[in-house]
């Protein structure tokens, strides 16, 4: 009796049956009495060998094309002398599902811009790429479960604002019947309504929009962000905490899950971090880096790239840990809605969280007083009008609350390694890439 379709990784239990396998054409090897074909899945490659008798099954072999979707049928034998798992798939049908034209667009040596062009066919070859998917499947899984073990409501807020989000920079305008809208930047102000409204702890993982025209590896203008906003909180040491929990759970089943697959592909041990995270202050961040010889023009109160890449070498030096929380960021370069300690009205109660040198999140405490929001805002030239919506959630009552918000990629670049967020995105979106 012929089976229904087996995946390449289940053959061993299937030898010396006859199975049905669906794959692609990975290569073909046809000599002069032999046809060799390499089929791969999603799951591993296995060898089709056939040997040459001038039958239907020669023809049809010796048509195909690398990427071409197959099925094949075959009893499954056992051989020693093939590398690939020391199975093999002797044919006695071979269906074309779709054959590949030639010559593919891109090969092993194609570079990354081109490859995004043929994305779908960049993902299918690299078992690597797929694999990153997989761990981004396994991470989100893992910081939902957290966030719902703490009680979190995961929201969906809109991603079409009709006035420009936080400072109006950078956001994306678009045509609304007659109108402007914009693309949301963050769901900020929604998820602190979402605390207004009475749900105490909130996360999204959704779609965000920065019209940045960055170039660097680590920018995109469309990513997935991980949005927290918690009430009732007694300071912004409680978001640091649950931000580092969350994260400490997700890389634990990230490595319970693939940390074999990816030592394999990657090259990358996968460390689970203990909690604690290290927090300095920007101002001891300067002090450590300025010591060091670093005093780029120009920047007196934030960190550059440099900058943030040497200070997270400094922490892992004295302390052995990848990640550093940078505190007390000046007024100056953060949003009007950051709250203020009362001993030290020049900084914030805000975060930024590194890995290895990348950023890979912003949060703070939130101003939750209407009054010192109207403040704030005016201090920074703006306007309450076009603020009134977000600002009447805090007229009624709005608890003490704080969050962040996290790029998933970046957290994705670091995480496995990898040269680029392009790397880390199915379909990048830039400042030149709007397709495919």
């Amino acid at each position: 009796m012929i089976q229904s379709r087996v995946h390449v990784s289940d053959l061993r239990e299937h030898v010396g049956r006859t199975v049905t396998v669906c794959g692609w054409v990975n290569t073909l090897r046809l000599q002069r009495k032999m046809q060799f074909v390499i089929v791969r899945d999603s799951t591993g490659m296995v060898q089709v060998t056939h040997k040459r008798d001038d039958g239907p099954l020669e023809a049809q072999l010796e048509a195909l094309t690398p990427e071409s979707a197959v099925k094949i049928t075959g009893r499954v034998v056992d051989a020693e002398q093939v590398k690939l798992g020391g199975l093999e798939l002797v044919p006695e049908s071979v269906e074309v599902l779709n054959l590949a034209a030639t010559p593919l667009p891109i090969d092993e040596h194609t570079g990354i811009e081109h490859r995004l062009d043929w994305r779908f066919l960049d993902v299918r070859r690299r078992t690597a790429t797929q694999l990153m998917f997989a761990v981004q499947t396994t991470l989100e899984q893992g910081m939902r479960e957290y966030a719902y073990t703490q009680g979190a409501t995961e929201m969906h807020t809109p991603k079409l604002m009709g006035t420009a989000s936080e400072s109006g920079a950078e956001v994306f305008k678009l045509g609304y019947f007659g109108r402007s809208a914009y693309l949301a930047q963050s769901p900020q102000f929604y998820k602190q309504m979402a605390i207004s409204a009475g749900i105490e702890k909130v996360f999204e993982i959704g779609p965000v929009f920065r019209a940045e025209p960055s170039f660097t590896s680590r920018h995109a203008t469309e990513f997935t962000g991980v949005d927290v906003e918690l009430a009732w909180i007694d300071g912004v040491e409680d978001v640091m905490a649950f931000e580092e929990q969350m994260l400490a759970h997700a890389i634990a089943k990230v490595a319970d899950s693939h940390g074999d697959a990816i030592r394999e592909h990657f090259g990358v041990e996968i460390t689970v971090p203990t909690t604690p995270f290290p927090r300095i202050t920007m101002a001891e961040a300067h002090e450590i880096l300025r010591k060091g010889g670093w005093d780029p023009e120009g920047i007196k109160e934030d960190l550059d790239p440099e900058g943030e890449r040497s200070i997270s070498a400094h922490i892992q030096e004295a302390t052995g840990h990848e990640f550093v929380f940078i505190t007390h960021y000046p007024v100056s370069i953060r949003p009007f809605y950051h709250m203020r300690p009362a001993d030290d009205p020049s900084v914030t109660l805000s975060f930024d969280l590194l890995w290895k040198g990348l950023e890979v999140t912003t949060g703070a405490q939130r101003e939750h007083r209407y009054d010192v929001l109207l403040k704030q805002a005016a201090e920074k030239g703006m306007s309450p009008e076009p603020l009134q919506d977000y600002l009447n959630a805090f007229r009624y009552g709005c608890p003490p609350h704080g969050g962040l918000g996290m790029g998933l990629g970046r957290v994705l670049m670091v995480l496995l390694g990898l040269e680029s967020i392009r790397e880390a995105t199915f379909l990048f979106r830039g400042p030149n890439r709007l397709t495919p």
